[in-house]
This record gives C-alpha cells, sequence and structure tokens, in this order.
C-alpha cells in the first residue's frame, strides 16, 4: 500500500465531504464503526468455534457463604423513638 502524506489525506477528506455531505459523514463513520465491532466479534466467535468453554466454577465450590439477614437491635419500649 503507498503511503499516504497530509497532501492526499486532505485531498480524499474532501471528496468524501463532497461525495456524502457533512450531514452524513459522522452517521457513516458510526456505521462503520458499529460493522468493525461487529465484524470482529464474528471473527473471534469463528476462531472459538470447536474449542470447549471454560465452564465458571460453581459458587458453592468457592467457599461463598449465604448473607444472614440482619436482625434489628432490641429496642427498650421505655425509650423514645428519634
Amino acid at each position: 500500500m503507498p503511503n499516504l502524506g497530509p497532501t492526499e489525506l486532505i485531498i480524499i477528506a474532501v471528496v468524501l465531504i463532497l461525495l456524502f455531505g457533512a450531514k452524513k459523514l459522522p452517521d457513516a463513520a458510526r456505521s462503520l464503526g458499529r460493522s468493525m465491532r461487529i465484524f470482529k466479534s464474528e471473527v473471534r466467535e469463528m476462531q472459538n468455534d470447536g474449542q470447549p468453554q471454560p465452564q465458571p466454577p460453581a459458587i458453592e465450590q468457592q467457599g461463598y457463604q449465604h448473607p444472614q439477614p440482619i436482625q434489628e437491635p432490641e429496642r427498650n419500649p421505655n425509650q423514645q423513638q428519634h
């Protein structure tokens, strides 16, 4: 691929603005970015096809303890509530 200098990049930018208009360029760039993101994820999925997916260990095996319910402190009926 030939090296593009600043002059060539400016000419390409001007041609794009003339062809598509300044209002549509941000939308076109956004959709191109979304398409590239989807393409990358699909390529990654194709590379992972056929390979077993690692299963996360169960919570019980990690020594997880279920939280205990919070008990409210006992109140003396003679005390005033704030």
